[in-house]
């Protein structure tokens, strides 16, 4: 199988490297706006670097990994669409509702596959709290907690660009928090604050957030997410049910120290960053991908997951600015998001 991978910054270089290693692929070719650090990541990979996307396309590959800036993934889900192309994008399809329905539309339109990067969907710890769920063994849940706290802020040029902390961050958490419960969001009450670096402020943004989120049968969730977590990077949720209570993300390395005399104490080693403490998780939605490209299985992650999480994205970005509770009803405000959803089964 002949690959195209776009963008090697972080998580492209992590794929690229993770591609090379698969026994069904065969031969990736990548592309990025350096040509240097293109060149240079094929050099360490074995892949083949060429000068520009066109060229990717014109390379014969069998499908597209798309790890560029944010701001390119709908154009380039729509050209790979085109070219009758099965695509990987990471996270998010677009920044906002218009952008991603068109993209979603052109994949519907030319009968191709999309899967999104949502890679908790493949960590475990994740898997095994859906099992419980879905098998009823926490009994009634009733108390959902989903964390997700980095070690430091992102670069400021970055911030105008990511689309804010809820679209860019806690659009993870509230993926998870439907894939493991089965639920859908009804409403949310959400809140920010921008008393970290004055980068936040500037850009609009905020460095740390909290939402209550209801879920349709009832069940109570929060989300919270920081850019200032200093003791390491911190992801989980905990799931509290009738009958028992079960927690994905603590282990030896979680930044989180206890107060307790006999508790236990700071790691040595906390995790630094998502890729340590994604990376399985990472490798497994790519051996996944190219399972789809095979036929093998079905798409574990098409494009309308990642509609629903930028909605309630949406409908938490808007209950911060207007300070009230915001329905998820109120964000499918178009008959395209609408005829969207449906016509992808939803």
């Amino acid at each position: 199988m002949r690959i195209g991978l776009i963008g090697t910054g972080r998580i492209g270089t992590f794929h690229s490297a993770a591609l090379s290693r698969h026994p069904e692929v065969t031969s990736l070719v990548i592309a990025d706006v350096d040509a240097a650090r293109a060149a240079d990541l094929a050099a360490r990979t074995g892949a083949t670097a060429v000068a520009s996307v066109d060229e990717v396309f014109a390379a014969g590959v069998d499908a597209v990994v798309i790890t560029a800036a944010t701001a390119a993934h709908a154009e380039l889900i729509g050209r790979a669409a085109r070219a009758g192309l099965p695509v990987f994008c990471e996270k998010p399809i677009a920044l906002d509702l218009p952008g991603t329905l068109a993209a979603l539309a052109e994949v519907e339109a030319a009968g191709t596959e999309l899967q999104l990067g949502f890679q908790r969907r493949f960590d475990a710890g994740y898997a095994a709290a859906r099992e419980a769920v879905r098998a009823g063994r926490l009994g009634r849940l009733h108390t959902v907690r989903a964390i997700t706290s980095d070690p430091c802020p992102p670069p400021a040029a970055y911030l105008p660009l990511s689309g804010g902390l809820y679209r860019d961050c806690l659009v993870h958490d509230f993926d998870i928090l439907r894939w493991v419960t089965g639920r859908e969001v009804t409403e949310v009450y959400a809140t920010g604050s921008d008393r970290g670096p004055a980068m936040f402020r500037e850009a609009g943004d905020v460095d740390t957030a909290a939402a209550v989120l209801t879920l349709d049968d009832g069940t109570l969730a929060t989300a919270t997410a920081t850019r200032c977590n200093g003791a390491g990077y911190d992801v989980r949720i905990e799931l509290a049910g009738e009958r028992d209570q079960l927690a994905v993300g603590m282990d030896e390395r979680t930044p989180l120290t206890s107060a307790e005399p006999a508790g236990p104490p700071a790691p040595d080693k906390p995790w630094p960053g998502f890729l340590e403490r994604f990376a399985p998780a990472y490798e497994a939605e790519l051996a996944a991908f190219v399972e789809v490209v095979r036929g093998e299985r079905a798409n574990p992650c098409d494009g309308r997951e990642a509609l629903h999480a930028l909605r309630i994205a949406e409908a938490c970005e808007r209950s911060r600015r207007e300070r009230r509770p915001v329905r998820l009803a109120e964000i499918r405000e178009t008959t395209e998001i609408t005829e969207i959803t449906e016509s992808y089964g939803a």
